[in-house]
């Protein structure tokens, strides 16, 4: 794991200096996308080479109603496309989750002058995960990048997961040091996720979303999941791999609001603890000790006082089990029930869509 960036300026990403987390400030990062700039063709400057020798780069961008953020984004991604286009065929993919604003107008406009530029639209909205899920297995490449669009994680990092490819890995990842958001907040990821890698039936890398490069035999391991429930983290670690991690510090949206509340976390920790573990399933395996030992105890201390509340404690130790026991069931029958239907999670909407060829 490396410790490599710390902040990013939204504002100037080509001035900017990149600094070290704890190290002095360096601006190699800047200084690589300047020389791309320097060194790019001129001929035709929103055109990227499209060599069928180089290796494909898709960058897959999941957004919902983010029409005021998406411009502003290009502005930062494209000079790093640029920087690339002498070694890869780079291609920008919108995972447009039926959005209602005029982010497809947007999408539209920036593609009208970069023809590396696609957008899958779906029919409904099916989430975030499931949106990025359609645009891993609708995207073609050697290489396949995840990134939002509101700059919270920055662009310019991609360049370093490049590197590390490069160095043979095969996933490259952002382990997220800081943010800015209130500390209960961090304090309460940070549980979270040390809570799910306990847990877990299998490896949970921590601190880390779905910023991330990984090389094509990586992609195939994780869409071959057969899931209604798409956890694409886990799933990264579930599949193993040589991986590397790059620290740095998240930042504010550059636009827009987020449409990610307390609510939506708490969903999201539901659904990640039951898409990795099935822990609630083996907890009323690991209680039943407990509790024979209690349904014995109880009635025989009602025999020896004749307190009625002993029964009544009986009876609500027994209600407690068998109820849980129940509900825990069920959330998993549920799932596989989903599981075994064989819906698919996203349907395109190819109307409006433009996929890679």
């Amino acid at each position: 794991m490396t410790n490599e960036y710390s902040t990013y300026s939204s504002q100037a990403p080509l001035q900017t200096p990149v600094s070290n987390l704890g190290a002095a400030p360096g601006e190699a990062l800047a200084q690589t996308i300047r020389q791309a700039y320097e060194s790019s063709p001129s001929e035709d400057a929103n055109t990227f080479d499209a060599n069928p020798a180089k290796k494909g780069l898709a960058i897959i961008c999941p957004v919902h109603n983010e029409a005021k953020v998406i411009p502003l984004f290009f502005e930062r991604m494209k000079p790093v496309m640029e920087a690339l286009a002498s070694d890869y065929e780079v291609s920008l993919i919108f995972s447009n989750n039926a959005s209602t604003d005029t982010t497809l107008e947007s999408i539209e406009k920036i593609r009208n002058e970069n023809k590396n530029v696609y957008v899958i639209s779906l029919s409904s909205n099916v989430g975030y995960q499931r949106s990025l899920e359609c645009g891993l297995k609708n995207s073609h490449g050697d290489l396949f990048a995840f990134i939002d669009v509101d700059c919270e994680d920055p662009p310019e990092m991609i360049l370093s997961f490049i590197k590390a490819y490069e160095e043979g890995y095969d996933i490259v990842y952002g382990e997220r040091a800081d943010r800015e958001e209130p500390e209960y907040v961090k304090f309460l990821r940070k549980i979270f996720y040390r809570i799910l890698r306990a847990v877990a039936d299998e490896e949970v890398i921590l601190d880390m979303a779905e910023f991330s490069l990984m090389t094509k035999e990586v992609r195939d391991a994780i869409v071959q999941d057969n899931t209604s429930f798409p956890f694409i983290r886990a799933s990264i670690g579930r599949v193993g791999f040589r991986r590397k991690g790059i620290t740095y510090k998240r930042h504010r949206r550059i636009a827009g609001d987020s449409h990610y509340n307390f609510f939506s976390m708490t969903k999201f920790a539901i659904a990640g603890i039951l898409s990795s573990s099935t822990l609630f399933l083996r907890i009323p395996i690991y209680s039943l000790p407990a509790f024979l030992l209690l349904m014995i105890a109880l009635p025989s201390a009602y025999v020896l006082t004749s307190n009625a509340w002993w029964l009544v404690a009986t009876f609500f130790l027994f209600t407690l089990y068998v109820s849980s026991t129940v509900s825990f069931i069920a959330i998993y029958v549920a799932r596989i029930y989903k599981n075994t239907l064989g819906r698919p999670n996203s349907i395109i909407d190819r109307r409006t869509s433009h996929l890679q060829s």
